[in-house]
């Protein structure tokens, strides 16, 4: 009896290896075919948020001319990036390739996860599964590209058009950029799965919708801290991370809510069946 459950568990231990493998192996796929065009990514993606035409500027300009008729954001004409270090743009090369890697594969990574715990699952719970799994990698891309079409615009303008002084000249660190670029957009991705953690702890009955709606307070507090952190320190920037942080708090509170009457009529109808 003790060598099966050493033989499932050393499966187990394989089983979650060639997930992890295929895991890597999609990374390192979707890094290669990006390193292979790292210029186009380079000049429309990584530094799109620099230029005047990126897509938040025009929408944001639009709306300005429409109703002050002038412009709101007006960028420099050139965004200057110096190079400090001999490897340095290697580097932000290497970094960028994985990152988008990481990105690209995030669906797959997902994917490989729920192939692995779904076995363990109910029929019931397999099927319900398949849309919180689908969410996972959803919310994460949605926290993607509100980093990068919401707050890394705001907070390049802020940067670009702060001065105390005309003797100043502008230049900025790669790797400076490269750091704000990862920061933001990684950052945002990871704190928009918060409602999953909450999907999990409140299943679990760690977590209650009337301990999250008495310390909503506490938790707006919380979500300003790490706006804060993920984001520069201009205040723009930062109420842009922490609008929709705080969107998704409330989000969660109503999952919350239906999750726990579902387990609340889930565990009355054991204790009649008992009886």
């Amino acid at each position: 009896m003790s060598e099966e459950k050493e033989m499932s568990f050393l499966g187990h231990i394989g089983e979650l290896r060639s997930h992890l493998v295929r895991s890597i192996l999609a990374i390192v796929v979707f890094a290669i075919i990006v390193g292979f065009n790292i210029n186009w990514v380079m000049d429309h993606i990584f530094f799109g948020p620099t230029r005047s035409d990126f897509f938040t500027f025009k929408v944001v300009n639009h709306f300005s001319r429409e109703l002050t008729g002038a412009d709101s954001f007006i960028l420099p004409a050139q965004f200057s990036v110096q190079q400090k270090q001999l490897f340095q743009q290697f580097n932000v090369m290497m970094a960028v390739s994985i990152f988008s890697g990481l990105v690209l594969a995030f669906p797959y990574l997902v994917w490989e996860i729920w192939r692995f715990i779904s076995p363990a699952l109910m029929p019931q719970e397999r099927k319900n599964s398949i849309f919180y799994i689908n969410s996972v990698w959803i919310l994460f891309m949605c926290g993607v590209l509100t980093g990068y079409f919401l707050i890394l615009p705001f907070a390049i303008n802020f940067g670009l058009l702060f001065k105390v002084s005309d003797n100043i000249v502008q230049l900025f660190d790669l790797s400076d950029y490269t750091t704000l670029f990862l920061q933001v957009t990684i950052g945002m991705g990871v704190v928009f799965l918060f409602p999953i953690a909450v999907y999990i702890l409140t299943s679990i009955g760690i977590l209650t919708p009337k301990f999250l709606k008495t310390y909503r307070r506490h938790a707006i507090v919380l979500i300003m801290v790490v706006a804060a952190i993920i984001t520069p320190a201009d205040v723009l920037s930062m109420m842009a991370a922490a609008l929709p942080l705080v969107l998704l708090y409330e989000i969660s509170i109503i999952m919350s809510n239906v999750i726990f009457k579902k387990m609340q009529k889930k565990n009355l109808s054991k204790d009649l069946t008992k009886l």
